[in-house]
């Protein structure tokens, strides 16, 4: 499958996370994103060296800049357990906004053609590193990086965008 482009629909799934009341829940995609403008940003894996140095932070030390330039949702998808997810959102106390989902089989991200085979690295099939911009429902930004790269997936680079 192709991966997801600009002009494309978000496609829904169900992913899990842990509330503000830390219960947790299923959310649908559509729910968080309909009639919105998100942001929706995908990495290898919690934990893992880039993702929790350089680009989480990012997101979490630019989200009120991004919220200012009218995104009303952050989203982050990782190919991870929620109760990984949920011990790697606690690993950032100053997050106010960004949504650490979690994508446990792998499904939602398989369903934006965005897997990313680590299994010679023993990770599993993952996620490629992404950040998709839609309003709507509808892919404006697709910047979807290449191997383990990162260049384009950035907060830096959605705010050029905005």
């Amino acid at each position: 499958m192709a991966p997801i482009g600009v002009g494309s629909t978000l496609p829904d799934g169900q992913l899990a996370w842990f509330d503000e009341s830390d219960q947790l829940q299923q959310v649908s995609i559509h729910s968080l994103a309909a009639g919105k403008k998100v942001i929706l940003f995908g990495v290898p894996g919690a934990f893992t060296p880039t993702c929790s140095m350089q680009h989480v932070p990012g997101f979490v030390t630019q989200s009120e800049e991004l919220k200012a330039k009218g995104v009303d949702e952050i989203l982050l998808v990782s190919v991870n357990d929620p109760f990984v997810m949920k011990a790697w959102a606690k690993s950032f106390p100053d997050n106010k906004h960004v949504k650490f989902l979690a994508d446990g089989s792998g499904t939602y991200t398989k369903a934006l053609g965005l897997e990313l085979d680590l299994s010679e690295k023993g990770l599993g099939v993952r996620s490629r590193r992404f950040a998709l911009l839609a309003d709507d429902l509808k892919v404006t930004v697709a910047n979807i990086e290449e191997g383990g790269q990162f260049t384009i997936s950035g907060a830096e680079e959605i705010l050029k965008a905005l």
